[in-house]
């Protein structure tokens, strides 16, 4: 099975030595400890969403699910949520699938994760339209509290369009993700929806291997087993005593020693447009997860590493001049893509003496990977550090394998810190003065 490679710049201040001192230091072994032990204690601890890429029953249930509403022959599923729960699932299926899914598939997938009123009308004109034509189209509404007021409104106004067209059969075309005993929880069983578990202890970014991710993307084709198979890998990696194999464990280091030397800023510089739905939900995952008032003592620190998210080649064109001559606040990991699904060969052309000096005879990709090693010697040039993973290819076994290793690296990093990585207290915040102002 092909998978991620990792490796990482040693010619900065950064080596071996200095991981192998920090891990001694921290006692890391310590972590390592309670992540091994989370995965006997069945969603009891913090480190739960562990356990989940393992959990076959999970899996079944999501895969069940999806194969009774392929039933219906669907032919637009909705999904509703917001940050954890649809980043994920649209970073696995942007990954996998790319960006015309739309257009070549007979089922159609669209994410509704805004109340912006222009998208919702388009996003309810193309669900009345399907409708109207005696299609089936699914909703999917995902919220862990069962409360988020986004996902909410939106939902109820998807419902209530089905509702017009199916008024004594809507229940059959909804499936409720939310934890168990929930609000939503409780009026999906009323109305008689069928519904979904979220293990209580894993939190909405890092659910992406629950019944969150698993529901939509089987029902969209993924290969489920080989998702959660290279999930696996990514766990008996990240819980290896030995630094060598331990990727998440040197990237987590990597990101707290150069936030040490003021590099607060973490670009993540994806080769590959597919995969910008990665960076996306990776956005999320290290701003909440590590973006903390205070730390596991009560002191006030203000810790937090920046997220961005770049896309090669593109943005080779509109930041990357800033990341080479600009402030030296930033670490870079990129991510490439070994082999794609596609070739295309340049071919000479009749397009005069321009056209033929254009890299006549070489592929698309012999060109990308030319920008990307040119890239990185630009960046050792400049003392500019980084790391890379490349996934072999875009298939479920690396897109599983690279979104789970992030997800440990984010335990080890909250744990460099000594703040939790798990809670996001100050996001309550907004949402409680939007209730202030709406009276509702």
């Amino acid at each position: 099975m092909k998978k991620c490679t990792f490796s990482y710049d040693k010619s900065g201040l950064i080596n071996k030595d200095t991981l192998d001192a920090v891990v001694k230091d921290k006692n890391i072994t310590q972590v390592i400890s309670r992540m091994r032990e989370a995965l006997t204690q069945n969603y009891v601890t913090d480190y739960a969403s562990l356990a989940v890429p393992f959990d076959k029953k999970m899996m079944h249930d999501a895969v069940r699910m999806a194969q009774e509403k392929q039933a219906l022959i669907p032919r637009i599923l909705i999904v509703v949520g917001i940050g954890g729960s649809n980043l994920g699932t649209q970073a696995v299926h942007q990954a996998l699938f790319g960006r015309f899914y739309n257009d070549n598939s007979s089922l159609k997938i669209y994410f509704l994760d805004t109340v912006d009123s222009d998208y919702v009308a388009e996003i309810l004109r193309t669900v009345r339209l399907a409708l109207e034509a005696q299609q089936a189209v699914l909703v999917n509404v995902i919220t862990k509290s069962g409360t988020t007021t986004e996902t909410l409104i939106n939902f109820y106004t998807i419902l209530d369009l089905l509702k017009q067209f199916h008024p004594t059969t809507h229940q059959k075309y909804v499936v409720v993700t939310t934890d168990s005993q929930s609000p939503l929880w409780h009026s999906a069983h009323a109305q008689g929806f069928s519904v979904l578990e979220i293990p209580k202890k894993v939190g909405g970014r890092y659910s992406v291997f629950t019944a969150v991710g698993l529901f939509p993307l089987a029902l969209c084709g993924v290969t489920i087993e080989q998702l959660l198979e290279g999930a696996q890998e990514a766990v008996r990696k990240g819980l290896s005593d030995n630094l060598e194999e331990n990727d998440s464990l040197v990237s987590a280091l990597l990101l707290y020693l150069h936030y040490q030397n003021a590099l607060t800023t973490h670009d993540m510089f994806l080769f590959s447009l597919d995969l910008e739905g990665v960076g996306k939900w990776y956005r999320q995952l290290l701003g909440e997860s590590i973006g903390k008032e205070f730390n596991n003592h009560g002191q006030r620190v203000m810790i937090g590493i920046t997220p961005t998210v770049s896309v090669g080649s593109i943005d080779l064109h509109s930041v990357a001049q800033l990341y080479l001559a600009g402030p030296r606040d930033k670490f870079t990991t990129f991510v490439t893509v070994q082999t794609n699904k596609q070739s295309i060969t340049i071919s000479e052309g009749d397009g005069g003496i321009e056209q033929k000096r254009l890299c006549a005879g070489k592929t698309f990709e012999q060109v990308m990977d030319a920008l990307v090693k040119g890239t990185q010697v630009a960046y050792l040039e400049s003392k500019r550090p980084f790391c890379i993973f490349m996934l072999s290819e875009k298939n479920e076994y690396c897109v599983g394998q690279f979104l789970q290793s992030k997800i440990i690296e984010m335990m080890y990093l909250g744990y460099l810190f000594e703040i939790n990585p798990f809670d996001q207290p100050n996001v309550e915040l907004y949402k409680r003065e939007a209730h202030r102002i709406l009276g509702c």
